[in-house]
């Protein structure tokens, strides 16, 4: 699995405020977020809470991802 970045400040409080507020369905929050921009046709949105929903599953796992140094 690649590891997500999150390209800003913004995307990192974005993601903590969806694990705040939803607990474990945030994932499916970021996921919702990204289908109602697809719909609207606001890619960039959609990319963010993709990239959004992608960190929540990271950090919700107990096991490290990646190279480990």
């Amino acid at each position: 699995m690649q590891v997500p970045i999150l390209g800003d400040r913004q995307s990192f409080e974005d993601a903590s405020e969806l694990m705040k507020a939803f607990g474990a369905q945030a994932g499916r929050e970021a996921a919702s977020r990204a289908d109602k921009s697809r719909d609207v046709g606001n890619h960039i949105r959609f990319c963010h809470w993709r990239q959004i929903e992608r960190m929540i599953f990271l950090l919700s796992i107990d096991q490290p991802v990646g190279t480990i140094h």
